[in-house]
């Protein structure tokens, strides 16, 4: 696998191309923690007793893509690809059946879709799902602020994983 080259947007780029573009920053670092792995490494645990890894990572990444950019704003609610009723962390729960190749896809899968849903949405337009807290919708700025506050949360576990797996360090 080799990933994208990552690009920081431009210092003075628009608010969109800005937002836009530090979350395909995250989303490109994610890959590159991941790159030149194989599926047994990308299955190794962090520490006991936790069950992080950095399958589990991509796997819940793809999660959150098809919550935000589909359930949340457009009401378009298939259901989890991972997880579920019994097992509402299926995500992170990966086994030895469990593949980069089908999680790398699924994961770009939902990025592509996402990119789809919010192309023709201004910053402001609101989200038709809720806030369950506050019962009120979210708009695209939120959705891609919290996006990259997710991402960049994530990456760090992801540099601790790649890290204790092979001794890669980096940003």
């Amino acid at each position: 696998m080799t990933t994208e080259q990552r690009q920081v947007p431009a210092q003075n780029a628009s608010e969109r191309a800005m937002l836009e573009g530090w979350l395909d920053f995250h989303r490109q670092t994610l890959a590159q923690k991941c790159e030149g792995l194989t599926d047994a490494q990308l299955r190794t645990k962090s520490a006991e007793p936790s069950e992080l890894t950095l399958l589990g990572l991509v796997r819940h990444m793809a999660e959150v893509e098809r919550h935000w950019f589909r359930a949340v704003l457009l009401m378009d609610a298939p259901g989890p690809v991972y997880c579920s009723e019994q097992d509402p962390d299926g995500d992170f729960h990966v086994t030895e059946a469990d593949t980069w190749a089908e999680a790398y896809a699924t994961w770009r899968s939902e990025i592509e879709t996402a990119r789809r849903n919010a192309a023709g949405l201004g910053l402001d337009e609101l989200s038709q799902g809720k806030s369950r807290r506050t019962g009120e919708p979210f708009n695209l700025r939120w959705i891609y602020t919290h996006m990259i506050e997710e991402y960049a949360r994530h990456n760090g576990h992801a540099d601790l994983l790649r890290e204790r797996i092979d001794g890669a360090t980096g940003d």
